[in-house]
């Protein structure tokens, strides 16, 4: 409403959109204008309508950006009930009317800028990855028919974990395979009645090695996955991977939503995780635990969604993992995100001729036949090609490139029809084989918004049994030293409370790709296999004694990866060597004890080892660069 000096008032509207300012009158309306005097119209607040007005910023899914190119956006305008619709990172689906206002830019012209005013708007799917959330996406009745067709199979298990990188060869890269599946379809989100969340996804790290297929694995299931982002750890701040508040020209600020929130109800795969910095690496804490991000910047409060897994590759402190330090030593990384991760693979890249000639025959063959594949339309690759099996435990992954830059890309736009779907799942599901990437896409969608398994009474209890197991286990080998106990043994990721919800949703995942609404005792079996191959061979490696008392699968598990590894009695041999050798205070040249030792009978590696754990347990110290060795106590 718009008060006159004259006791005139007048009505007025907001013209030219949600962008523009009100039109008051420069003069007075009434018949005697000359009494007014000049800009008589005043806004009175008391006598004015107001509506609710939100500006937010439509960018395009991370999954659709060409690479190379940075992502496209255009503005929308919210009125009314269209408010508060969509937080940041939330898909949606909008009916808009495209109309422009005149903008002003920094060097003080005016321009003419477009946007959207939106009149209908539905969000795309709520994040939860469970049967209760709010996803949209459709499936023809030939779908549903294959994939509950599909579900029914015996083996679905290992036709899905096959079809996860076929093109990456290695014995261990098996378990990561079927580590990333459980992945992929993840456990069910619950509300408790205090309306506590917890969370259903699962994070997965991989950490070893440089040149065995960790960075391409997260590509890959970047490509697979519903709604995926893929980062480097190097090139990501805080602010990039959570949350940003920036000012626009005029003068306002709004939160901008990083990638954690933008993959919300999907995967984060970081790679390089170790060369983040340590204050970077605290901010995702919240959002890999609460799956939440709190904001409060610049006169902003407010917790945003980040309902992700998290699968992450990073590499020893050493850039190769040495086998004379201990795990501690190795992991460059405090515990506490390490306890985040359901399931943390060490992959070790084992010289040995057998498994490098394996390797070559893989690989070799994955790039004489690359070319003849790709352009019949087969991009999934052979899957067991080559000498896939041949026992080898270092993965090297095609990486297949053609003269057009092509890598990975379905030649045939078919492809991701809903016939080719159907057709691709109901052949797996007659005559087994191999999803494609469409199908495997759809199928994860399709189990995760059909179903949500819940433990039964029984796999309860045998998963309660088994985990009180591993935590005894766990406390015996950290006091098997006695008082002699050092660092060595001391478990550098710890098993509590949150390994224990992490068995529970890899075994609720081995349950939701079958399309069951209840856990059974052998998915149970399956999740501590896949715990104890990965987070607790990981625990062991490298400890000395600590891997002892260890479950024997997972001491297989270590003792496959390094043959070479000392045995406990050779250790304790050579530390009584050292310690008759040198006396309290002497100090003797490392390079001449090392020849004693051998003179003695015992290896180099078990010797060398033997000083490494004496110097990190206190009682010897290195000095003039590690040439010299003093015996403190």
């Amino acid at each position: 409403m718009l008060g006159g000096s004259s006791s005139t008032n007048s009505k007025s509207n907001l013209e030219g959109g949600p962008f523009s300012t009100i039109s008051i009158p420069n003069n007075c309306l009434s018949q005697t204008p000359e009494e007014c005097g000049p800009k008589p119209y005043a806004v009175i607040p008391d006598e004015s309508q107001f509506v609710d007005q939100q500006t937010l910023k439509l960018q395009e899914s991370p999954e659709n950006v060409p690479t190379g190119e940075m992502p496209r956006s255009i503005l929308l305008a919210c009125e009314r009930s269209l408010v508060d619709r969509a937080p940041p990172g939330t898909r949606v689906s909008i009916i808009a009317i495209a109309s422009m206002f005149n903008s002003s830019s920094a060097a003080g012209q005016n321009n003419k800028s477009v946007y959207l005013r939106v009149v209908g708007m539905q969000r795309e799917n709520a994040g939860d990855g469970s049967a209760s959330g709010s996803d949209f996406t459709s499936f023809t009745k030939a779908e549903e028919e294959a994939f509950r067709l599909l579900s029914k199979r015996s083996d679905i298990y290992t036709i899905l974990y096959k079809s996860i990188a076929p093109s990456i060869s290695g014995s261990y890269t098996i378990d990561i395979k079927k580590a990333m599946t459980c992945m992929l379809f993840g456990g069910s989100r619950k509300k408790l009645p205090d309306k506590m969340r917890l969370r259903g996804d699962i994070n997965v790290l991989l950490l070893g090695d440089p040149s065995t297929a960790k960075s391409q694995f997260l590509k890959f299931m970047q490509r697979v996955a519903p709604i995926a982002v893929y980062t480097s750890g190097k090139g990501s701040s805080a602010a990039g991977l959570t949350a940003s508040v920036i000012k626009d020209p005029r003068g306002e600020f709004y939160l901008e939503g990083g990638a954690m929130v933008l993959a919300d109800g999907g995967i984060v795969c970081i790679d390089e995780f170790d060369k983040m910095r340590p204050a970077d690496r605290v901010a995702i804490h919240e959002a890999m635990e609460q799956q939440t991000i709190s904001v409060a910047k610049a006169g902003i409060t407010t917790v945003l969604n980040s309902r992700t897994a998290v699968l992450a590759a990073a590499n020893p402190v050493y850039g190769r993992y040495d086998d004379l330090k201990s795990a501690s030593e190795n992991i460059d990384l405090m515990t506490t995100i390490l306890s985040r991760f359901d399931m943390i693979f060490l992959v070790r890249d084992v010289r040995d001729e057998d498994r490098d000639r394996a390797i070559c025959r893989h690989v070799m063959g994955v790039h004489m036949n690359s070319r003849q594949e790709l352009f019949s339309g087969n991009t999934m690759g052979s899957g067991s090609n080559g000498a896939g099996g041949g026992g080898s435990q270092v993965a090297l992954s095609s990486g297949i490139v053609d003269d057009f830059g092509t890598s990975g890309v379905d030649l045939n736009n078919n492809a991701t029809s809903p016939e080719s779907i159907a057709e691709n799942a109901m052949k797996v599901a007659t005559s087994g084989g191999e999803l494609n990437i469409p199908t495997m896409k759809k199928y994860v969608q399709y189990c995760k918004s059909r179903c949500s398994p819940r433990l039964s009474e029984e796999a309860g209890d045998v998963l309660a049994s088994a985990y009180v197991k591993i935590r005894d286990d766990v406390r015996k080998a950290s006091s098997s030293g006695g008082n002699n106990a050092d660092a060595d043994n001391q478990a550098v990721i710890p098993i509590t409370v949150r390994q224990l919800e992490a068995l529970v949703r890899i075994s609720e995942s081995l349950a939701k790709m079958r399309l069951e609404d209840e856990v059974h005792s052998e998915d149970i079996t399956e999740a501590l296999r896949l715990f104890r191959i990965s987070t607790m061979a990981a625990n062991a490696a490298g400890g000395g004694s600590s891997s002892s008392s260890l479950d024997p699968s997972s001491q297989q598990q270590q003792q496959g990866q390094n043959p070479n590894m000392p045995s406990h009695d050779d250790m304790f041999r050579a530390e009584q060597f050292l310690r008759s050798r040198l006396m309290v205070g002497t100090i003797v040249n490392k390079q001449r004890i090392m020849e004693e030792a051998a003179h003695q009978g015992y290896s180099f590696m078990v010797a060398a080892k033997a000083v490494s754990v004496m110097v990190m347990r206190g009682e010897i110290l290195e000095k003039n660069q590690g040439r010299l060795l003093k015996r403190i106590k």
